[in-house]
C-alpha cells in the first residue's frame, strides 16, 4: 500500500499492455510526471562509474536534485569503451548496476511520459509500456522489502 492505494497482487501481462496513465495507482505511486531528482546516493553512485572512465558521462547526475535520466538501449556498449585500461568490466558492470537498479532509477523509467537518453544525456526515445511496467514492478518490489532483500513482515496489533 502506498499513499492510501493497494496495488494488485497481480499485475496485468507485459506484452503490449499500456500502462494506464491517469491511473491513481499511477498517480499515488510515482507522482507527477517530471523527472526524478537524484539525491546524495544517486550521485555518489554516478560518481563511481565516473571515477572508471577516462571522461565522465553528461546521462549522469553530477549533484543532487539533478534528473535521473533513464538510458537509452545499447548505452552500456558505448559506455564500456569509456572504461579506464586498468579498470575491469566487471567492476564497471557492478557500479552500473548498482545506479541502474536502484528505486529511483527504476521510478525514472516507470513515470509516465519518461525518456530514453544518450550519453550525453539527450533525449533518445519514449521508454516502452513492457518497460515502464517493468520499472513499476520492480518499485513496488522496493516497496515491500525490508532493507535487506528480506520481505517485510506485518505483525497483526
Amino acid at each position: 500500500m502506498l499513499d492510501g492505494v493497494s496495488w494488485p497482487r497481480e499485475l496485468p501481462d507485459d506484452q503490449g499492455c499500456p500502462l494506464p496513465q491517469n491511473s491513481p495507482i499511477i498517480k499515488s505511486l510515482l507522482g507527477s510526471s517530471g523527472p526524478v531528482e537524484a539525491r546524495e546516493r544517486e550521485v555518489a553512485k554516478a560518481k563511481a562509474i565516473n571515477a572508471l572512465l577516462i571522461r565522465p558521462i553528461g546521462i549522469l547526475p553530477a549533484k543532487p536534485g539533478d534528473p535521473i535520466r533513464p538510458f537509452a538501449l545499447g548505452l552500456w556498449a558505448e559506455t564500456r569503451v569509456l572504461l579506464k585500461p586498468e579498470i575491469s568490466v566487471s567492476t564497471l558492470r557492478k557500479a552500473t548496476g548498482a545506479y541502474v537498479h536502484c528505486r529511483t532509477y527504476q521510478m525514472a523509467v516507470a513515470r509516465p511520459g519518461s525518456i530514453r537518453h544518450d550519453i550525453k544525456g539527450k533525449p533518445v526515445e519514449p521508454i516502452s509500456d513492457a518497460d515502464r511496467l517493468d520499472a513499476r514492478k520492480k518499485y513496488e518490489n522496493f516497496r515491500t522489502r525490508d532493507g535487506s532483500g528480506r520481505r517485510k513482515v506485518r505483525h497483526a496489533g
